[in-house]
Protein backbone atom coordinates (compact mmCIF):
# COMPACT_ATOMS: atom_id res chain seq x y z
CA UNK A 1 0.00 0.00 0.00
CA UNK A 2 3.05 2.24 0.93
CA UNK A 3 4.38 1.37 -2.32
CA UNK A 4 1.39 2.01 -4.51
CA UNK A 5 0.67 5.19 -2.40
CA UNK A 6 4.37 6.32 -3.46
CA UNK A 7 4.43 5.84 -7.34
CA UNK A 8 1.04 7.42 -7.32
CA UNK A 9 2.61 10.55 -5.78
CA UNK A 10 5.51 9.80 -8.10
CA UNK A 11 3.41 10.48 -11.01
CA UNK A 12 1.65 13.78 -9.80
CA UNK A 13 5.61 15.28 -9.79
CA UNK A 14 6.56 14.19 -12.80
CA UNK A 15 3.68 15.27 -14.24
CA UNK A 16 4.73 19.12 -12.60
CA UNK A 17 8.38 18.48 -13.85
CA UNK A 18 7.29 17.38 -17.47
CA UNK A 19 5.47 20.83 -17.38
CA UNK A 20 8.40 22.82 -15.71
CA UNK A 21 10.13 21.12 -18.71
CA UNK A 22 7.96 23.28 -21.20
CA UNK A 23 8.27 26.76 -19.27
CA UNK A 24 11.53 26.27 -19.85
CA UNK A 25 11.89 25.46 -23.67
CA UNK A 26 8.99 28.01 -23.98
CA UNK A 27 10.93 30.38 -21.90
CA UNK A 28 13.71 30.54 -24.68
CA UNK A 29 11.42 32.09 -27.15
CA UNK A 30 12.46 35.59 -27.92
CA UNK A 31 9.38 36.95 -27.35
CA UNK A 32 9.21 35.81 -23.96
CA UNK A 33 12.60 37.17 -22.91
CA UNK A 34 11.60 40.77 -24.80
CA UNK A 35 8.24 40.31 -22.31
CA UNK A 36 10.47 39.52 -19.28
CA UNK A 37 8.51 36.21 -18.80
CA UNK A 38 10.71 33.98 -16.69
CA UNK A 39 9.85 30.25 -16.35
CA UNK A 40 8.55 30.99 -13.34
CA UNK A 41 5.56 33.00 -15.04
CA UNK A 42 5.20 30.63 -18.38
CA UNK A 43 4.91 27.88 -15.29
CA UNK A 44 1.70 29.10 -13.43
CA UNK A 45 -0.15 29.64 -16.30
CA UNK A 46 0.49 26.31 -17.98
CA UNK A 47 -0.60 24.95 -14.65
CA UNK A 48 -3.83 26.94 -14.27
CA UNK A 49 -4.70 25.90 -18.16
CA UNK A 50 -3.92 22.28 -16.83
CA UNK A 51 -6.22 23.05 -13.58
CA UNK A 52 -8.73 24.16 -15.86
CA UNK A 53 -8.62 21.58 -18.76
CA UNK A 54 -6.97 18.05 -18.11
CA UNK A 55 -7.02 17.81 -14.46
CA UNK A 56 -10.14 16.84 -13.87
CA UNK A 57 -9.70 13.62 -16.17
CA UNK A 58 -6.48 12.06 -14.40
CA UNK A 59 -6.52 10.05 -11.60
CA UNK A 60 -7.01 11.80 -8.06
CA UNK A 61 -4.22 9.69 -6.43
CA UNK A 62 -1.75 12.12 -8.70
CA UNK A 63 -3.15 15.09 -6.27
CA UNK A 64 -0.72 14.52 -3.14
CA UNK A 65 2.60 14.85 -6.00
CA UNK A 66 1.03 18.13 -7.30
CA UNK A 67 0.37 19.35 -3.12
CA UNK A 68 3.84 17.92 -2.47
CA UNK A 69 5.75 20.72 -5.39
CA UNK A 70 3.55 23.51 -4.16
CA UNK A 71 4.53 23.29 -0.41
CA UNK A 72 7.49 21.13 0.02
CA UNK A 73 9.61 22.12 -3.36
CA UNK A 74 8.44 25.54 -2.66
CA UNK A 75 10.20 25.43 0.44
CA UNK A 76 13.41 23.78 -0.74
CA UNK A 77 13.46 26.22 -3.51
CA UNK A 78 13.78 29.14 -1.43
CA UNK A 79 16.27 27.80 1.05
CA UNK A 80 18.50 27.14 -1.59
CA UNK A 81 17.38 30.91 -3.52
CA UNK A 82 19.39 31.95 -0.12
CA UNK A 83 22.81 31.25 -2.14
CA UNK A 84 21.59 34.05 -4.40
CA UNK A 85 22.21 36.37 -1.65
CA UNK A 86 24.69 37.49 1.73
CA UNK A 87 24.14 38.98 4.21
CA UNK A 88 25.52 42.25 3.03
CA UNK A 89 22.32 42.04 1.17
CA UNK A 90 19.99 41.71 4.11
CA UNK A 91 21.67 44.89 5.73
CA UNK A 92 21.36 47.11 2.62
CA UNK A 93 17.21 46.78 2.74
CA UNK A 94 18.37 47.21 6.86
CA UNK A 95 15.21 48.89 8.64
CA UNK A 96 12.94 50.29 5.54
CA UNK A 97 12.05 46.63 4.71
CA UNK A 98 11.23 46.05 8.04
CA UNK A 99 9.15 48.82 8.59
CA UNK A 100 7.02 48.79 5.71
CA UNK A 101 6.23 44.87 6.22
CA UNK A 102 5.39 45.71 9.64
CA UNK A 103 3.21 48.52 8.93
CA UNK A 104 1.92 46.61 5.93
CA UNK A 105 0.95 43.18 7.36
CA UNK A 106 -0.65 44.92 10.93
CA UNK A 107 -2.53 47.60 9.14
CA UNK A 108 -3.71 44.19 6.32
CA UNK A 109 -4.93 42.46 9.19
CA UNK A 110 -6.88 44.83 11.57
CA UNK A 111 -8.39 46.36 8.59
CA UNK A 112 -8.99 43.34 6.71
CA UNK A 113 -11.10 41.75 10.42
CA UNK A 114 -12.97 45.32 9.92
CA UNK A 115 -14.11 45.37 6.37
CA UNK A 116 -15.21 41.69 7.08
CA UNK A 117 -17.32 42.77 10.07
CA UNK A 118 -18.15 45.90 8.01
CA UNK A 119 -19.26 43.28 5.21
CA UNK A 120 -20.89 40.88 7.34
CA UNK A 121 -19.24 37.77 6.14
CA UNK A 122 -17.76 34.82 7.87
CA UNK A 123 -15.81 36.17 10.82
CA UNK A 124 -12.92 32.77 10.16
CA UNK A 125 -12.90 33.56 6.78
CA UNK A 126 -12.43 37.25 6.70
CA UNK A 127 -9.23 36.40 9.16
CA UNK A 128 -7.85 33.84 7.16
CA UNK A 129 -8.10 35.87 4.11
CA UNK A 130 -6.94 38.98 5.75
CA UNK A 131 -3.43 36.74 6.85
CA UNK A 132 -3.17 35.32 3.91
CA UNK A 133 -3.15 38.76 1.85
CA UNK A 134 -0.91 40.04 4.84
CA UNK A 135 1.99 38.02 5.17
CA UNK A 136 2.32 35.15 2.73
CA UNK A 137 -0.22 33.92 1.50
CA UNK A 138 -1.87 30.25 1.23
CA UNK A 139 1.41 29.39 3.43
CA UNK A 140 -0.09 31.98 5.83
CA UNK A 141 -3.76 30.70 5.56
CA UNK A 142 -2.34 27.15 6.55
CA UNK A 143 -0.34 28.48 9.52
CA UNK A 144 -3.69 30.48 10.60
CA UNK A 145 -6.02 27.14 10.17
CA UNK A 146 -3.74 25.02 12.32
CA UNK A 147 -4.20 28.10 14.67
CA UNK A 148 -8.17 28.71 14.63
CA UNK A 149 -9.12 25.18 13.57
CA UNK A 150 -11.24 26.23 10.88
CA UNK A 151 -13.69 24.05 8.52
CA UNK A 152 -11.74 22.79 5.21
CA UNK A 153 -13.91 24.72 2.99
CA UNK A 154 -13.04 28.34 4.37
CA UNK A 155 -9.43 27.58 3.82
CA UNK A 156 -10.13 27.11 0.67
CA UNK A 157 -12.02 30.17 -0.17
CA UNK A 158 -9.10 32.07 1.86
CA UNK A 159 -6.26 30.50 -0.44
CA UNK A 160 -8.46 30.99 -3.53
CA UNK A 161 -8.51 34.59 -3.09
CA UNK A 162 -4.77 35.45 -2.46
CA UNK A 163 -3.74 33.32 -5.43
CA UNK A 164 -5.92 34.96 -7.78
CA UNK A 165 -4.75 38.62 -6.56
CA UNK A 166 -1.07 37.77 -5.96
CA UNK A 167 -1.43 35.94 -9.65
CA UNK A 168 -2.00 38.98 -11.08
CA UNK A 169 0.15 41.42 -9.67
CA UNK A 170 3.04 39.29 -10.56
CA UNK A 171 1.94 39.94 -14.09
CA UNK A 172 1.19 43.64 -12.94
CA UNK A 173 3.89 44.74 -11.46
CA UNK A 174 7.21 44.15 -14.01
CA UNK A 175 4.77 45.76 -16.95
CA UNK A 176 4.00 48.39 -14.62
CA UNK A 177 7.61 49.18 -13.56
CA UNK A 178 8.78 48.66 -17.01
CA UNK A 179 6.40 51.17 -18.52
CA UNK A 180 7.78 53.73 -15.90
CA UNK A 181 4.06 54.13 -14.55
CA UNK A 182 5.36 53.57 -10.48
CA UNK A 183 8.39 55.48 -11.04
CA UNK A 184 10.24 53.36 -8.43
CA UNK A 185 13.91 52.97 -7.93
CA UNK A 186 15.22 49.22 -8.42
CA UNK A 187 15.36 49.07 -4.45
CA UNK A 188 11.98 51.25 -3.69
CA UNK A 189 10.77 48.31 -6.36
CA UNK A 190 12.09 45.21 -4.53
CA UNK A 191 11.06 46.39 -1.41
CA UNK A 192 7.31 47.42 -2.89
CA UNK A 193 6.86 43.61 -4.70
CA UNK A 194 8.49 42.22 -1.66
CA UNK A 195 5.88 43.85 1.02
CA UNK A 196 2.83 43.84 -1.09
CA UNK A 197 2.77 40.45 -3.39
CA UNK A 198 0.93 37.44 -1.65
CA UNK A 199 2.58 34.35 -2.28
CA UNK A 200 6.71 33.93 -1.71
CA UNK A 201 6.31 32.33 -5.01
CA UNK A 202 4.62 35.31 -6.89
CA UNK A 203 7.69 37.43 -4.94
CA UNK A 204 10.05 35.33 -6.83
CA UNK A 205 8.67 35.62 -9.82
CA UNK A 206 7.64 38.85 -10.55
CA UNK A 207 10.90 40.10 -8.55
CA UNK A 208 12.98 37.92 -11.56
CA UNK A 209 11.18 39.31 -14.49
CA UNK A 210 12.37 42.81 -13.14
CA UNK A 211 16.23 41.83 -12.86
CA UNK A 212 18.92 40.40 -10.61
CA UNK A 213 18.90 43.58 -8.43
CA UNK A 214 15.02 43.89 -7.68
CA UNK A 215 14.53 40.06 -6.91
CA UNK A 216 17.34 40.26 -4.44
CA UNK A 217 15.62 43.44 -2.46
CA UNK A 218 12.45 41.74 -3.25
CA UNK A 219 12.79 38.23 -1.74
CA UNK A 220 14.73 39.30 1.60
CA UNK A 221 11.81 41.96 1.90
CA UNK A 222 9.63 39.04 1.51
CA UNK A 223 11.33 36.75 3.68
CA UNK A 224 11.20 38.80 6.72
CA UNK A 225 7.52 39.27 5.83
CA UNK A 226 7.20 35.83 6.13
CA UNK A 227 9.04 35.78 9.47
CA UNK A 228 6.73 37.76 10.96
CA UNK A 229 3.74 34.88 10.48
CA UNK A 230 5.85 34.05 13.92
CA UNK A 231 4.17 36.79 16.43
CA UNK A 232 0.71 37.08 14.44
CA UNK A 233 0.57 32.84 15.00
CA UNK A 234 1.50 33.66 18.71
CA UNK A 235 -0.92 36.45 19.53
CA UNK A 236 -3.53 34.79 17.04
CA UNK A 237 -3.04 31.60 19.39
CA UNK A 238 -3.34 33.48 22.18
CA UNK A 239 -6.75 35.10 21.06
CA UNK A 240 -8.42 31.67 20.22
CA UNK A 241 -7.46 30.61 23.62
CA UNK A 242 -9.06 33.69 25.47
CA UNK A 243 -12.34 33.03 23.03
CA UNK A 244 -12.68 29.56 23.98
CA UNK A 245 -12.16 30.58 27.33
CA UNK A 246 -15.09 32.97 27.03
CA UNK A 247 -17.19 30.59 25.73
CA UNK A 248 -17.48 32.76 22.36
CA UNK A 249 -16.01 30.14 19.68
CA UNK A 250 -17.52 26.65 19.74
CA UNK A 251 -15.21 24.22 20.20
CA UNK A 252 -12.12 26.20 19.65
CA UNK A 253 -9.05 25.42 21.25
CA UNK A 254 -5.06 26.22 21.12
CA UNK A 255 -4.15 25.35 17.65
CA UNK A 256 -0.40 24.28 16.83
CA UNK A 257 1.85 27.15 16.27
CA UNK A 258 3.18 26.98 12.76
CA UNK A 259 6.76 27.90 12.53
CA UNK A 260 8.68 28.89 8.81
CA UNK A 261 11.54 26.85 9.31
CA UNK A 262 11.97 27.38 5.67
CA UNK A 263 12.22 30.94 5.84
CA UNK A 264 15.33 30.14 8.78
CA UNK A 265 16.92 27.42 6.42
CA UNK A 266 16.72 30.34 4.04
CA UNK A 267 18.72 32.78 6.25
CA UNK A 268 21.06 29.77 6.99
CA UNK A 269 22.01 29.42 3.45
CA UNK A 270 22.64 33.16 3.20
CA UNK A 271 24.98 32.90 5.82
CA UNK A 272 26.81 30.05 4.59
CA UNK A 273 26.85 31.79 1.10
CA UNK A 274 28.18 34.99 2.67
CA UNK A 275 31.37 33.29 3.60
CA UNK A 276 31.80 32.28 -0.35
CA UNK A 277 32.86 29.15 0.49
CA UNK A 278 31.77 27.93 -2.96
CA UNK A 279 33.42 28.74 -6.20
CA UNK A 280 31.12 30.07 -8.59
CA UNK A 281 30.23 27.45 -10.83
CA UNK A 282 28.83 25.69 -7.90
CA UNK A 283 26.97 28.43 -7.35
CA UNK A 284 25.30 28.68 -11.14
CA UNK A 285 24.53 25.29 -10.91
CA UNK A 286 22.72 25.24 -7.25
CA UNK A 287 20.91 28.58 -9.31
CA UNK A 288 19.76 26.75 -12.21
CA UNK A 289 18.63 23.94 -10.17
CA UNK A 290 17.01 26.58 -7.69
CA UNK A 291 15.29 27.68 -10.65
CA UNK A 292 13.61 24.76 -12.07
CA UNK A 293 12.43 23.77 -8.51
CA UNK A 294 11.04 27.01 -8.19
CA UNK A 295 9.07 26.63 -11.88
CA UNK A 296 7.78 23.04 -10.52
CA UNK A 297 6.24 25.20 -7.52
CA UNK A 298 4.59 27.46 -9.46
CA UNK A 299 2.82 25.02 -12.06
CA UNK A 300 1.89 23.25 -8.94
CA UNK A 301 0.64 26.37 -7.59
CA UNK A 302 -1.37 27.08 -11.06
CA UNK A 303 -3.03 23.52 -11.27
CA UNK A 304 -4.75 24.16 -7.73
CA UNK A 305 -6.14 27.37 -9.44
CA UNK A 306 -9.71 26.26 -11.13
CA UNK A 307 -12.26 27.95 -11.85
CA UNK A 308 -14.94 25.66 -9.94
CA UNK A 309 -13.02 27.23 -6.41
CA UNK A 310 -13.91 30.96 -7.00
CA UNK A 311 -17.68 29.96 -7.71
CA UNK A 312 -17.82 28.28 -5.08
CA UNK A 313 -16.50 31.06 -2.71
CA UNK A 314 -19.14 33.38 -3.11
CA UNK A 315 -18.29 37.08 -3.75
CA UNK A 316 -17.91 38.81 -0.47
CA UNK A 317 -14.52 37.07 0.03
CA UNK A 318 -13.61 38.13 -3.18
CA UNK A 319 -14.61 41.88 -2.51
CA UNK A 320 -12.89 41.47 0.79
CA UNK A 321 -9.56 40.34 -0.61
CA UNK A 322 -10.10 43.01 -3.54
CA UNK A 323 -10.20 45.61 -1.07
CA UNK A 324 -6.82 44.30 0.66
CA UNK A 325 -5.29 44.07 -2.69
CA UNK A 326 -6.28 48.16 -3.67
CA UNK A 327 -4.47 49.12 -0.02
CA UNK A 328 -1.05 46.74 -0.70
CA UNK A 329 -1.31 48.15 -4.47
CA UNK A 330 -2.02 51.82 -2.83
CA UNK A 331 -0.88 51.29 0.69
CA UNK A 332 2.22 49.61 -0.68
CA UNK A 333 3.58 52.00 -3.15
CA UNK A 334 3.41 55.08 -0.74
CA UNK A 335 5.25 53.48 2.22
CA UNK A 336 7.59 52.03 -0.75
CA UNK A 337 7.86 55.87 -2.66
CA UNK A 338 8.10 57.81 0.73
CA UNK A 339 9.06 55.90 3.55
CA UNK A 340 10.86 53.58 2.81
CA UNK A 341 14.01 56.08 0.99
CA UNK A 342 14.12 58.24 4.20
CA UNK A 343 15.66 54.73 5.73
CA UNK A 344 17.29 53.28 2.95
Amino acid sequence: MFTEKRSSMLHGVLLIGLFSCAAFYIGEADIFKELSFSPMIIGIILGMLYANSLRNHLPETWVPGIQFCSKKLLRLGIILYGFRLTFQDVLNVGMAGILVDAIVVAVTIIGGVYLGKLLKMDKEIALLTSIGSGICGAAAVLGAESTIQTKPYKTAVAVATVVIFGTISMFIYPIAYRAGILQLTPDEMGIYAGSTLHEVAHTVGAGNAMGTEISNVAIIVKMIRVMLLVPVLLILGYWVAMQAKRGNTAGASRGKVSIPWFALGFLAVIGFNSFNLLPAAAIDTINYIDTFLLTMAMVALGAETSIDKFKKAGPKPFILAFLLYVWLLAGGWALSKYVAPMLL
